[in-house]
């Protein structure tokens, strides 16, 4: 299971602190990715990390103002997020990979959790 928490309503430029809790499997196997999807669009792609924390890749939208990092003790994926916009504006959502690696690749996950819904609008 997973289960996304943080999200809510912010003005441009603000900043918002989500988390993923992860259960029934084991996390610190597998990469994982945050995923977000705004009304009308399909979901798209927006950061990933290794299993072990080293390595970590940002969407070119989100260079520079996201953050993603976890904690395999105590099985959470986190994604910091500042100088939002009102184009951040979307579903959030953690994902875990069909092969355990990060891909950019949406249609690669298998596994999602309900999401967390991030709104920016002054």
């Amino acid at each position: 299971q997973l289960v996304e928490s943080g999200g809510g309503m912010v003005q441009p430029g603000g900043s918002l602190r989500l988390s993923c809790a992860a259960s029934g499997f084991t996390f610190a196997m597998y990469g994982m990715s945050w995923v977000r999807q705004a009304p009308g669009k399909g979901p798209e792609w927006v950061s990933g990390i290794s299993a072990a924390g080293g390595r970590t890749q940002y969407s070119d939208f989100v260079k520079g103002r996201f953050t993603i990092s976890r904690d395999n003790y105590k099985k959470i994926l986190y994604l910091e997020m500042n100088n939002l916009t009102p184009e951040d504006t979307a579903l959030y959502y953690c994902a875990r990979p069909r092969d355990f690696l990060v891909t950019r690749d949406t249609a690669q996950y298998d596994y999602r959790g309900q999401g967390t819904q991030v709104t920016v609008s002054s």
